[in-house]
């Protein structure tokens, strides 16, 4: 008799990916096939940073054989935007960063696609560039959205019309000014991050097909199918219904796949070759330009505190190179001016961060979403800090952290936590304050500790959904919108699932690619909130179809449900030890 996995929550279990990524039968969007009427797009990008458009001949490109159709700006008159409507789908006027796509070619081979694509002639006017988030916030750099006042912008994010600054966040508490006469010590630099590209294992990877009915569906290696659907569909003014987005399994995300890059060239140009299937997938080179990067972060933080080791003061500018366009950036400053102070309680605070426009890559979310680059800095100012008066790293952070109840700097009180303790967890693990020999002489060996909080920078409302549904055999299919990224998320569904109905884990089908049309909807799959918030909506719907199954025996056997329980798979009662396996009794 086989053996079957009981309680599998808590136990390492085998994934119920493994075998088809093992074996090389996992399909990812490159693999799927579309037969001989599949089309291939290729984009003709900017080689400028900055620069007006005078005008594009597309002529000599629709005269080669096995071109099918070029589409531009003229085609597809429409921007699209997160929380900022600012990129146009195909520049129209102007040119904002090296790669910014003016149009895009569909041919019946990749290898036309890319030889008509050089054939697009466009006229350029060169206008100077910015890339220096700093100098772009300043009064005299170049303008690169002279419409930013006329964009469509979400009601908590506040651009500059005038400027570069497509997000300003301003927070104050307290009296900066009159606390810096009252430090012992005073630490004050500026933090440079570069722009870092996610680099996947699995570029960027679009397939769209257009049907005469008018119904559309996208093809995509995706974090958000549900989100890329919305703001697909918004943009280019067709309902929602009629936009299908399928994902398959996704090479690598890290935010980088959770907004929309390429994806939505590959719907427009699908739209002008309608009943053929149009395959737009991004080079390792392309992925550098042409999808999103983590953005640039320049930050000016100054930190004081008394001869007691207790902070007093902070003072920090925060510049995020948003990029040409916004996609998740606004937000991301938006979050890290909120959490400037990291987990420490400062009476005096003056915060400002800013997401500027510059001519580079469109930042977005990576890892994190600001906060390992806020932090960055503001760690290694606590420890300066801390040498200047003298006391442990340790000691100082245990003394200044956020504690329950404190009111932090967004006027909310902090809820029952203990970082005291997680601390002292950590410091003795580590044997914090002991010296140990390095492994080589020509090696050193040191120890540091950190601490930091993460900004909830999601919405109010970020759903999951999961439905259960037994078979006539009694395993269990589970459907989710939730996608799996490499991190395990349809193991934890399966896992959950089991648990919480009693059955094995071996008896849980998870539903896969995830589906727009059939799966149960999904806010995203981002910010390490999967397990949590998929989780529970897995188990609660376990929970709901095993209540329904203990009250139809309870009925039958004239017991009370409170008596009975479902275990490895089998319906029993406690008082009158009756058996009745799930495998008899599900139609």
């Amino acid at each position: 008799m086989a053996e079957f996995i009981s309680d599998p929550v808590g136990q390492s279990v085998p994934r119920v990916d493994a075998y088809d990524k093992i074996t090389g039968a996992a399909l990812f969007t490159d693999d799927l096939q579309f037969g001989p009427g599949l089309y291939y797009g290729r984009l003709v990008r900017s080689p400028y940073a900055h620069a007006l458009i005078r005008s594009i001949d597309v002529s000599k490109a629709l005269e080669m054989p096995g071109v099918k159709a070029v589409v531009t700006g003229e085609d597809v008159p429409a921007r699209i935007g997160l929380y900022l409507v600012d990129r146009p789908i195909f520049a129209r006027d102007r040119v904002r960063y090296v790669g910014d796509p003016v149009a895009g070619v569909i041919a019946i081979s990749e290898d036309i696609a890319e030889e008509a694509a050089q054939l697009v002639v466009v006229e350029y006017e060169e206008l100077p560039a910015v890339f220096d988030p700093v100098k772009a916030a300043q009064p005299d750099a170049p303008l690169l959205h002279p419409d930013l006042g006329e964009y469509k912008v979400a009601n908590f994010i506040f651009p500059e019309p005038g400027t570069n600054i497509s997000e300003h966040f301003k927070l104050r508490k307290g009296d900066v000014e009159s606390a810096w006469p009252r430090c012992a010590a005073i630490v004050e630099d500026t933090f440079r991050l570069p722009h870092i590209q996610h680099v996947p294992l699995e570029p960027h990877v679009a397939v769209a097909l257009w049907e005469p009915s008018g119904q559309a569906t996208l093809w995509t290696s995706s974090q958000s199918p549900f989100a890329q659907r919305d703001l697909i569909a918004q943009s280019l003014g067709i309902p929602h219904g009629n936009l299908r987005v399928v994902s398959p399994y996704v090479g690598g995300g890290f935010g980088g796949k959770a907004g929309v890059s390429m994806e939505v060239y590959a719907v427009a140009m699908a739209r002008v070759v309608k009943g053929h299937p149009v395959k737009l997938r991004m080079t390792r080179e392309e992925e550098f330009i042409g999808t999103t990067v983590r953005q640039v972060l320049v930050a000016h933080t100054k930190i004081g505190c008394d001869a007691e080791g207790n902070l007093l003061a902070m003072e920090t500018e925060y510049y995020f190179g948003g990029g040409a366009y916004n996609d998740y950036g606004v937000n991301i400053a938006r979050a890290a001016g909120y959490s400037c102070t990291g987990p420490y309680n400062i009476p005096n605070v003056k915060g400002d961060s800013y997401c500027v426009y510059t001519n580079m890559p469109i930042g977005s979310a990576m890892r994190g979403f600001g906060m390992p680059e806020i932090h960055w800095g503001i760690e290694q100012i606590m420890d300066q800090l801390a040498e200047k008066i003298g006391m442990d790293p340790a000691e100082f952070r245990r003394r200044n952290c956020v504690k329950t109840g404190d009111t932090i700097l967004t006027g909310m009180k902090m809820p029952a936590i203990d970082l005291v303790a997680c601390i002292d967890k950590v410091t003795e693990a580590i044997n914090w304050g002991k010296k140990e020999q390095p492994s080589a002489p020509h090696k050193k060996r040191g120890k540091g500790i950190a601490i930091m909080w993460k900004a909830p920078a999601m919405p109010p409302n970020p759903g999951s959904s999961a439905i259960v549904r037994f078979n006539e055999d009694a395993t269990i299919n589970v459907e989710i919108g939730a996608q799996e990224l490499g991190q395990g998320a349809f193991t934890v569904a399966a896992q959950i699932a089991a648990q919480a109905l009693g059955v094995p884990y071996e008896w849980v089908r998870v539903s896969a690619p995830v589906d727009t049309r059939y799966s149960p909807y999904e806010w995203q799959t981002v910010a390490s909130r999967i397990t949590w918030s998929m989780g529970n909506a897995v188990k609660a719907a376990a929970d709901d179809a095993r209540q329904q199954i203990l009250a139809l025996v309870a009925e039958h056997w004239d017991e009370d449900p409170d008596n009975l329980d479902i275990k490895d798979g089998v319906v029993i009662s406690y008082k009158s030890e009756r058996e009745q396996p799930l495998k008899g009794m599900v139609i």
